[in-house]
């Protein structure tokens, strides 16, 4: 799992409470929140380095352009030599030398 992965996860649950205005009603949103979290702490997380931020800038020199965040895994993955799974194949293959697969279709 990549940092940014988990910074998107985030972002969609604080979106979520945010959201609901009603104190109970968050009680569900902050369960599913620590479920995740505590999910998040039994995987390897792969952390946005000098490298992968380096491979960020190179690649949207030669012209990648795909969302930011998704640009951000591709360099994480190609920083550490790694496969990246994902279900959005047709974005990532927009990436010179990236190495996916869809595990899921």
């Amino acid at each position: 799992m990549t940092i940014v992965t988990i910074e998107e996860q985030l972002r969609g649950w604080l979106a979520e409470l945010s959201r609901h205005h009603d104190c109970h009603r968050q009680i569900t949103a902050y369960g599913k929140l620590q479920r995740q979290i505590e999910t998040f702490a039994n995987w390897v997380i792969l952390p946005w380095d000098r490298n992968s931020a380096e491979l960020f800038l190179q690649l949207r020199r030669q012209g990648v352009r795909i969302g930011s965040l998704d640009l951000k895994i591709a360099c994480i993955a190609l920083a550490r030599d790694v496969t990246l799974l994902t279900r959005n194949a047709s974005h990532f293959a927009q990436v010179p030398g990236l190495r996916f697969e869809n595990w899921l279709d």
